[in-house]
């Protein structure tokens, strides 16, 4: 079903009380590729490249990866359900909107949107997205993944829409998104595959789950965390370009510092401008 005033698309295939669910997003970040852009295929990775260019061209693996592994599984599973959103690079757009009725019959949403080959993520901006329950029946390590946090993307759209099962985003494959050099690990991507079919395969309840956020001291003490790293990281990075603005840092580090919203970074951005130019006229003087 196409829902022709997002473009979400949701597909139920089979008839069943409840369904595994899949979602993928359907954007990526390279808007513009060279006429001749083509994918390279070797024995281990994929890649883009421009003949004509001689240069590496974004795949957009992120999540063109994620769609294939839901295509995967809709090809395999006789009962699931898979959601595809729009825009989730720019603010989880499509997720923001979705048809939240479409996962009353669900066990669990699986995400496959994560960089890399061993994070499964469990919580993001300091959101619990899943049951210990569902950690524990899913075995991660078995698989070679590991629990972990994450940043923004679909599932925690969906918990924060009101979702009540258990979520979880893996890595599957891809590998420094968001540029030029973006490549997918075939090997990774298939690793991805196995964990997702056994989750589905034998995790066969509904498993529950209520967001809950950090509070109080913890969340305060984990701002001032993230605001010590990426001073250092402000600092260092206008030494090496004095022309960034507070608003470029923040597109360049919003999603890894998630408790930090545009008025921190510039509050960052005045106090290491400050620093830069008194140790500048110290030297000078």
């Amino acid at each position: 079903e196409l829902d022709w005033n997002t473009g979400n698309i949701y597909i139920t295939k089979g008839t069943a009380k409840t369904y595994p669910c899949m979602v993928a997003h359907l954007d990526q970040v390279q808007k513009y590729h060279p006429t001749d852009f083509t994918v390279i295929e070797t024995k281990d990775l994929l890649f883009g490249y421009s003949p004509k260019e001689r240069s590496f061209c974004g795949l957009g693996a992120d999540d063109k990866n994620g769609v294939w592994l839901c295509l995967q599984c809709l090809q395999k599973f006789n009962e699931i359900k898979v959601a595809f959103f729009v825009g989730e690079e720019v603010g989880c757009i499509g997720s923001s909107k979705a048809n939240m009725e479409f996962f009353n019959d669900c066990r669990f949403v699986i995400q496959p949107d994560r960089r890399g080959n061993s994070d499964v993520i469990t919580q993001i901006g300091f959101m619990d997205i899943c049951s210990d329950d569902f950690i524990k029946d899913i075995t991660p390590e078995k698989f070679g993944y590991t629990p972990t946090e994450g940043m923004m993307t679909d599932v925690e759209q969906l918990k924060e829409n009101g979702l009540n099962v258990s979520c979880i985003n893996i890595s599957c494959g891809y590998y420094e998104p968001h540029t030029d050099n973006e490549f997918t690990d075939k090997n990774d991507l298939m690793k991805c595959l196995v964990f997702i079919e056994h989750i589905i395969t034998h995790c066969t309840k509904v498993y529950p789950h209520e967001p809950g956020r950090m509070k109080g001291y913890d969340c305060q003490l984990v701002w001032w965390e993230q605001y010590e790293e990426m001073y250092e990281l402000v600092r260092d990075s206008l030494i090496s370009d004095p022309t960034l603005t507070p608003a470029d840092l923040h597109s360049f580090y919003h999603e890894e510092y998630p408790l930090l919203g545009l008025d921190d970074f510039a509050m960052i951005y005045d106090d290491a401008a400050a620093e830069l130019y008194y140790e500048r006229n110290e030297d000078v003087a």
